[in-house]
């Protein structure tokens, strides 16, 4: 029996990322979530943003979570995950107005890092959103004490993971048709990076 998944940070943000998302989003109507996690962002960002349709997406083995998340909250606006490993998985064949993630781009590897910006770029249509929340560096430099913590800690977990350079982030959106939009700062030494697609 899958136990429903609970994380506290999306607890906390899930508020302050609305405030945001809300005015980009507001002329959106399919929306694709990359990495859903548990869920909880989807069933909250789609009962506050009814005219939108969240497509959730994560690897097959985060699905029951989600689905437990959606089934319970049972929104007529939320659709249930697509499998998205962004470098083994077929991206999505589907029309959607904007991409969201949080908390993505520092748990995967560079390599992978580079498969999903190129895979936004492809999916979204000409003006379409992409808002990445999460921590980064500017010009190679942490932006507080905790988030070097953090970055030794993910690395610690992974070798592979850390929290990424906005500079870095900035040239593979330019690779894949996309300029940079807003750069939002967020409580707790968090972004919300906007690009659109040129």
């Amino acid at each position: 029996m899958t136990i429903k998944p609970f994380a506290e940070s999306s607890e906390q943000n899930k508020d302050v990322i609305l405030a945001v998302l809300e005015p980009l989003f507001r002329d959106c109507r399919n929306v694709l979530e990359i990495g859903s996690g548990t869920g909880q962002h989807a069933v909250h960002f789609a009962a506050n943003l009814p005219y939108l349709v969240w497509h959730t997406s994560d690897m097959a083995e985060n699905h029951p979570g989600i689905l437990l998340w959606l089934e319970e909250a049972g929104l007529p606006n939320t659709r249930p995950p697509l499998p998205l490993d962004v470098l083994r998985d077929p991206w999505p064949d589907m029309v959607v107005d904007a991409v969201y993630s949080a908390n993505t781009a520092h748990i995967m590897g560079w390599q992978e890092v580079e498969a999903f910006f190129a895979g936004v770029g492809k999916l979204l249509p000409e003006g379409g959103l992409f808002a990445l929340y999460g921590p980064f560096n500017y010009g190679g430099q942490y932006t507080s004490d905790s988030n070097a913590r953090f970055d030794q800690w993910l690395k610690m977990r992974d070798p592979n993971s850390g929290i990424r350079d906005m500079d870095d982030l900035n040239r593979l959106a330019a690779a894949a048709g996309m300029v940079l939009l807003h750069d939002i700062e967020m409580p707790v030494n968090n972004r919300t990076l906007v690009w659109r697609k040129n």
